[in-house]
């Protein structure tokens, strides 16, 4: 009996495993005990299934179960467990992509007595069967959504175990501790002066630190899962328009002389540096009577309220305005890039007011035209976005779920240090020594609730 059908897992599922759509190929998966012999009873092809060498593959044609018809033109995949995704037996059927064809085979499966697999159930009999833990399960989810190349090296080495190496190596060191603890609690006579007290605020320092670093990684991974929110803001004709075509390397925007050209929040999402960006061109923020401009300016005001990140515009070849000096006081608070644009014209605003004004904000010379200062706002984008600098050395992908689980161990670590400090009693220690483990082993699934499991695994698409 595998490990699957030991947990009552012994239904056989399909699912269409390749993107919606017509394409050249489509592939449909079928994982389980019968997954050979069920696919072998509406398989015509050189030799049976059951007598395929695992991991090979064997042309021919699925039929109707009466052979009344061919249904398509096949290669099938034979892959026998616990060599495979699933752990179970495996049979990918390769058919051709039109819908028709695809449904059509796949509802040929599911007449066999197969049943259609539920979103995320492959992935989910993988977890169980222990092929991999929740944390890179969650990482092949990652993998599949990533938008950008940061966010799908990050996601492969989660599912490769950067994540589950580190969480386990925590684990490790808190269930030594915990041992520790419990020696002590039996020959409380060996603890010379409290040296087990000294002991465990000191180990638990250190895992601390190694804690708030997967924290700042968390952090930082749903900025590259989901991309920041950045709006473009500054007063009309400063080049905020010119500024989302050259970064969008499209003329998305209409770019004239004429001051509030732009009336509605244009919005198109890029990469720089790596990083997803959802960008915003707004409409100039000024005072004005015209009331479809009011509307605009009112639109541009809430943005700027939802943005994670400002790219505040101010022109370059004109000396700094009301306007400009309101805005870049009352966005001092707000993540933002400050840019004096249209660095090919001659240069007339007092640029150490600027700097003055700007705080700790980066100001950079940007020219919308030529891409003068483009490495520079590349650089800046990568700085104000990331704790530990450009995302390539991330050695995961972790998420909402991840970062809840390592701030409330952090804030029970940080419990034990003022515990074992203030010298209370070892049980009490060991207690919430063993509710951190507890808790860092939800992140790779070491202690998995069914309902935790069903919310997962369901976030899949069909088929994976």
């Amino acid at each position: 009996m595998s490990a699957l059908e030991s947990l009552g897992l012994s239904e056989t599922i399909a699912a269409i495993a390749t993107a919606a759509g017509e394409a050249s190929i489509a592939v449909i998966r079928v994982s389980g005990s019968e997954a050979v012999s069920q696919v072998d009873r509406i398989f015509r092809g050189g030799r049976s299934l059951g007598r395929m060498k695992s991991h090979t593959v064997s042309y021919g044609h699925i039929v109707t179960l009466s052979e009344a018809a061919v249904l398509d033109e096949v290669l099938v995949t034979v892959m026998r467990g616990p060599r495979t995704y699933t752990t179970e037996d495996v049979v990918e059927i390769s058919t051709h992509g039109g819908m028709n064809t695809v449904q059509s085979v796949l509802a040929e499966v599911l007449r066999t007595g197969v049943r259609l697999a539920e979103p995320g159930e492959f992935t989910k009999r993988a977890f169980l069967g222990g092929r991999i833990d929740l944390a890179q399960a969650e990482g092949i989810m990652e993998l599949i959504q990533a938008q950008t190349d940061s966010a799908r090296v990050a996601a492969l080495s989660q599912v490769e175990g950067g994540l589950t190496q580190r969480v386990r190596g925590m684990r490790q060191a808190l269930l030594e501790l915990m041992a520790h603890l419990e020696v002590t609690m039996d020959y409380p006579e060996h603890d010379e002066e409290d040296a087990t007290t000294r002991l465990v605020a000191a180990r638990i320092r250190e895992l601390l630190e190694d804690l708030r670093a997967l924290i700042r990684y968390a952090r930082d991974g749903r900025i590259l899962r989901e991309g920041l929110r950045t709006v473009i803001v500054g007063r009309p004709n400063v080049g905020k328009s010119s500024l989302l075509n050259q970064l969008a390397r499209a003329d998305r925007a209409i770019v004239t002389d004429v001051p509030g050209t732009t009336r509605d929040v244009l919005e198109e999402t890029l990469q720089i540096a790596g990083v997803r960006l959802r960008l915003a061109d707004t409409a100039g923020l000024r005072e004005t009577e015209d009331p479809v401009e009011q509307l605009g300016v009112a639109r541009s005001r809430r943005a700027m309220g939802a943005a994670e990140l400002l790219l505040v515009v101010i022109d370059g070849s004109r000396a700094l305005e009301e306007d400009d000096v309101r805005l870049l006081a009352n966005t001092r608070d707000v993540r933002r890039i400050i840019l004096v644009n249209k660095a090919d014209l001659p240069h007339v605003v007092d640029l150490d007011e600027v700097v003055r004004l700007a705080g700790e904000s980066p100001v950079i010379r940007y020219c919308a035209v030529n891409e003068t200062g483009l490495l520079d706002l590349e650089s800046a984008v990568v700085d104000l976005s990331f704790s530990q600098g450009h995302p390539r050395d991330m050695t995961f992908l972790a998420n909402a779920r991840h970062l809840a689980l390592f701030e409330r161990a952090g804030d029970v670590l940080e419990r034990v240090v003022v515990a074992a400090e203030s010298r209370v009693t070892i049980d009490l220690l060991a207690a919430d020594v063993r509710e951190a483990w507890v808790l860092l082993g939800e992140v790779v699934g070491e202690t998995p609730r069914e309902d935790l499991l069903d919310q997962i695994f369901r976030q899949f698409c069909l088929g994976k």
